[in-house]
């Protein structure tokens, strides 16, 4: 069905531009990943674009859907109603280096788009906010890099400036800008062009002008080329000894061994905080893009030391939906720079994690971890992310929370739906999840290692110390807020005033069943000598029994326990 043009950009035409750039996203998904070599060549940008956008449009379609419910039943938002919802939208949905980016570009133009409470904007209107979406996208990144979205960007605020006429016109100008910038690119960054590919991200960007050019005219323009090596009028499609080059390409400018992790969080925090925790994320790791505003930001870094990145975020302010991605031993930092073929791993492992210190050690492990902060659990889309990012034709799914056992489901079925193979593991505890991943073996059959990682799994038991937040009958008789409790696979056994005294009882009790090994990961609000003295009940009053200690930052509880 032909799009209805629009003739000035109001709340009705941001909507319609955020769904059409869904649409034109969804399509180009899977060539914008396979053209991704730039900062990290692993094959992302096109699907984290996707799920940046469809961010913006759930947050806009709520604004809609809020008016048409509302007292003016049938009422349509303001403009800037509708852009601050994209923005936003895009902010707490932002994906990856390129969608955080997208999502500084979306909030610029709201910046301007909501000035004055106009319902609606022309031609002049849409040349001011895409120059403002490219000028702070380039103040949000650290060391910006031309040859990358950035540059598209410029260029297509250069071209809408120049352009006379209505919106439609000025869309145009921006989106042929872009494409001359985006064909560009591998003039620009050696990377791409020894890959004989464009910027992905420039790409994706790209495809989101093209949705407002369509937005204003009813037609699609001409998809750009994806490589400098072959384009015709029918859209991208490059020559075999681009893509051969694009599968053998090395990282530019990152030398051998660039930094192992990816870490994003969404931060409540001032600008002054902000200001700081640039300079300390700078120092730690590259790719650095704060995003955001008005209390509320996006950071993305590539470091070597993902929870120095979240402790730094954690002294600044409130780091939330923090996600953790290793780029692993197959990507190419490992290989001195060398780009690995662009196959999927044959198999994965996706765990929640409740702690940076468990997340780093899930990570160091080769799995991909999902943090989850106490009350912050993670939504079925966050493990549908973390399944696709993973990469793996074959996928074990750690939820670690018996409380997450729907949501992970719902996860799996749907990662199920994309051609995925997905094991879902019932894990109800970290502890649980560190015991199926010591046996996990990838060269093995599928079946097999699914059934060696849930038997260890389901013989671990696992225990918690925690502290009482309020007044709640308990299986041990009536708690108040402060006391410490002991809860014994998921029910509360004994309580207390005392932490270590607690620990020692809960663990004694676990031991009474026999054991081999036992697990203690420590809180940061654990108090200190707390494990070495449980270390030395262990040393003194059992044989044969092993302890080991991780460290598991903010993860809720003062203290997880396994014993297996």
């Amino acid at each position: 069905m032909p799009q209805v043009p629009q003739t000035f950009l109001d709340a009705l035409a941001v909507r319609t531009w955020c769904g059409l750039a869904l649409h034109a996203l969804g399509r180009a998904r899977e060539e914008i990943d396979a053209i991704n070599v730039y900062p990290v060549a692993d094959g992302d940008t096109g699907t984290n674009l996707y799920l940046t956008v469809e961010s913006a449009v759930t947050a806009v379609e709520a604004v809609f859907a809020g008016h048409e419910a509302g007292p003016a039943a049938g009422g349509s938002p303001s403009l800037a109603d509708a852009a601050h919802a994209m923005a936003h939208g895009a902010l707490i949905g932002a994906r990856g280096n390129s969608g955080t980016i997208l999502a500084q570009l979306l909030r610029g133009m709201a910046q301007v788009l909501a000035e004055g409470e106009h319902p609606h904007t022309g031609a002049a209107g849409l040349r001011l906010a895409l120059r403002h979406a490219a000028d702070s996208a380039r103040q949000a990144v650290a060391h910006p890099v031309e040859g990358t979205v950035l540059s598209v960007a410029s260029a297509a605020a250069d071209a809408a400036a120049r352009a006379d006429g209505d919106c439609g016109s000025v869309a145009r100008a921006a989106y042929q800008g872009a494409c001359t910038a985006l064909a560009a690119t591998p003039g620009q960054l050696a990377v791409l062009e020894r890959a004989g590919v464009v910027d992905a991200g420039g790409r994706g960007l790209v495809a989101v002008l093209a949705a407002l050019v369509e937005t204003f005219t009813g037609e699609k323009p001409g998809a750009p080329a994806r490589s400098g090596a072959r384009a015709d009028a029918r859209g991208p499609s490059p020559a075999p000894e681009a893509a051969d080059a694009c599968a053998a390409v090395c990282e530019d400018g990152m030398g051998n061994g660039g930094p192992a992790f990816e870490v994003i969080y969404l931060l409540e925090a001032e600008k002054t905080a902000v200001d700081r925790l640039r300079e300390r994320l700078d120092a730690l790791g590259d790719s650095l893009v704060v995003v955001g505003g008005d209390g509320l930001w996006n950071v993305h870094v590539h470091v070597d030391d993902a929870g120095a990145a979240v402790e730094a975020g954690v002294e600044a302010g409130r780091p939330y939906r923090i996600r953790i991605t290793h780029f692993g031993v197959d990507d190419v930092h490992a290989h001195g720079g060398e780009r690995p073929p662009r196959e999927r791993a044959q198999r994965a492992v996706v765990a929640v994690v409740p702690g940076e210190g468990l997340a780093g050690l899930y990570t160091g492990a080769g799995a991909t971890a999902v943090l989850a902060r106490p009350g912050e659990p993670p939504a079925s889309g966050e493990l549908v992310d973390a399944v696709r990012r993973a990469h793996a034709r074959e996928v074990v799914l750690l939820p670690n929370d018996a409380d997450l056992r729907h949501t992970a489901a719902a996860a799996a079925e749907q990662a199920r739906s994309e051609g995925i193979r997905v094991a879902l593991i019932p894990t109800r505890s970290a502890v649980q999840g560190i015991a199926a991943l010591a046996v996990h073996e990838p060269d093995r059959r599928f079946d097999e290692d699914v059934v060696s990682m849930t038997s260890a799994a389901g013989a671990t038991r696992y225990a918690e110390v925690t502290v009482a937040e309020r007044q709640s009958w308990t299986m041990a008789g009536i708690c108040q807020a402060g006391d410490v409790l002991g809860l014994v696979d998921g029910d509360v056994a004994v309580i207390g005033a005392d932490v270590t005294a607690i620990a020692e009882t809960v663990l004694d009790r676990m031991l009474a069943a026999g054991g081999e090994l036992v697990t203690l990961v420590l809180g940061d609000e654990a108090p200190e000598g707390v494990a070495e003295h449980l270390r030395a009940r262990v040393r003194e009053g059992y044989l044969a029994v092993d302890t080991v200690v991780y460290r598991g930052g903010r993860q809720g509880a003062l203290l997880l326990i396994g014993v297996e």
